[in-house]
């Protein structure tokens, strides 16, 4: 037999031949080639596991509410205070007299933090846009300004001013007046201050202006019942005061048991009753920003959680108007309700609104900000700097509408005024920018639920009723 014929000597080395060496050594080298791709794709799926990991521990766990990162938070602003590098009305009673005490965490993302605290036995809630003091930009001017100079309230009153122009959007002869008053009684009590400002005052008030909302709240502070009452700063946080926001998942968006007056709580009032007095304080609170003000102010993110009520001794005199009608005036002013909005970040007056729809565009989808919407003019490939829909609009579509719907009310869907209630939501929501339509439907939804007060409150409160019983039908006569 010749060397290396088939069935051959030790030179087939048990391969049965070279054929079989052959396919034994190629699926050898098959399966290392599918080993290493084996490989590689479990480490690369292993890194990609473990990448994923810390971003979510980046983004999730790090931003996760918690107490103990909330109070070091609060240690690092006591010892920036112990430093002298900042100051504020609230951070001797929170670093030295201990009379702010820390309650819980309710929200942080993104370096926004929000607690509640008691201060002095009252509940607060403390508010800043960054963690931490370092991180918001120092004023320049200091840099310029001589170790142990200080500047005059007129420098801090200018600069100051400024800041809150261009926070807000205005121009400064807009911001003069209505914007306007908004600024100026701010300016006023700046001036007021006699003495020279140090850098850690100066330092905390620059921290303070380059919040946004901070700025809207301090400057319309004596300007609005509407919005959240600041009571006091420590460096880069703020105490605005404390109320119970409302919920989407409760049917009545507030929980009744916290609002003044309802039966279920201290008060005699039925949840209706209270809803549709809520009711009016939105319509109010709407009439006020679109009319009181140099410029409309713009409503774009409009959702229960916003908003707050709060129980006021003062009346507003649209509210006063319609609570004559049905209760006696000592009642009213003693039980009125006030819808508060405590979260203001996109809030806008009128020029910002514009600056901000104003965008390039290819179709209406392109110009919706939020709850804000314009349209896209197709010959300038721009989003119209008008806003297509209204605040009183998005009222009744997100507020309005789960209130008085079908499923909420019941058995008393069906009654006449309920029912006009439920076309008149119906019609706002669909009210598309028509200013002259947005009035009637405003004045149509006022009247319907002045007649649903007179209807529901107990006769013992109710004031010329009986001397003029055509009232109430009277005011349906739209």
């Amino acid at each position: 037999m010749l060397p290396g014929a088939p069935g051959g000597g030790a030179g087939s080395g048990g391969c049965g031949g070279g054929g079989r060496c052959l396919l034994r050594w190629l699926g050898l080298r098959l399966w290392s080639r599918r080993g290493t791709l084996l490989f590689a794709l479990l480490w690369f799926g292993s890194w990609l596991f473990l990448n994923g990991l810390v971003l979510v521990h980046r983004t999730i766990l790090s931003d996760f509410c918690t107490d103990d990162k909330s109070k070091r938070i609060l240690q690092r602003l006591c010892l920036d205070f112990s430093r002298g590098s900042l100051s504020g009305d609230l951070c001797e009673d929170l670093c030295v007299g201990g009379l702010v005490e820390y309650q819980r965490c309710l929200y942080y993302e993104n370096g926004k933090k929000v607690m509640e605290a008691r201060w002095r036995g009252n509940r607060v809630i403390l508010k800043s846009k960054l963690e931490n003091f370092s991180s918001y930009e120092p004023l320049g001017l200091l840099d310029y300004q001589e170790t142990g100079e200080e500047l005059s309230a007129l420098d801090v009153v200018l600069y100051a001013t400024l800041e809150v122009r261009n926070s807000l959007g205005l121009a400064e002869e807009e911001e003069e007046e209505g914007g306007g008053r908004n600024g100026s009684l701010w300016r006023q009590k700046l001036k007021l201050r006699e003495k020279s400002y140090s850098r850690a005052e100066l330092g905390s008030l620059w921290a303070l202006l380059q919040q946004e909302e901070y700025t809207f709240l301090r400057v319309l502070q004596d300007l609005s019942p509407h919005v959240a009452q600041v009571l006091g700063s420590c460096g880069h946080f703020y105490a605005v005061e404390f109320l119970s926001a409302g919920h989407a998942w409760d049917q009545n968006l507030f929980s009744m048991d916290e609002v003044p007056g309802h039966a279920g709580g201290s008060g005699r009032w039925s949840s209706r009753l209270v809803v549709h007095r809520i009711a009016l304080s939105f319509m109010d609170m709407v009439r006020h920003f679109d009319n009181d003000f140099t410029h409309k102010l713009h409503l774009c993110d409009v959702k229960p959680e916003n908003f707050a009520v709060r129980k006021d001794l003062t009346v507003s005199r649209s509210i006063q108007e319609v609570l004559t009608e049905v209760l006696t005036v000592s009642r009213s002013i003693q039980e009125v309700l006030t819808v508060v909005a405590i979260d203001v970040d996109m809030a806008f007056f009128e020029p910002k609104m514009r600056d901000i729809l104003e965008q390039n565009c290819s179709s209406d989808d392109d110009c919706n900000f939020f709850d804000c919407w314009s349209r896209c003019e197709a010959e300038r490939r721009r989003c119209s700097p008008r806003r297509r829909n209204t605040n009183l609009q998005v009222i009744c579509e997100k507020i309005f509408r789960p209130w008085f719907s079908p499923t909420v009310l019941g058995a008393k869907a069906g009654l006449p005024l309920q029912v006009e209630l439920q076309r008149a939501v119906q019609d706002c929501s669909e009210t598309d920018g028509d200013e002259g339509g947005a009035r009637r439907v405003h004045q149509r939804l006022l009247a319907v639920l002045r007649a649903l007060l007179q209807e529901e409150v107990a006769p013992e409160d109710r004031k010329w009723t009986e001397d003029e019983p055509e009232s109430v039908h009277m005011a349906l006569n739209f």
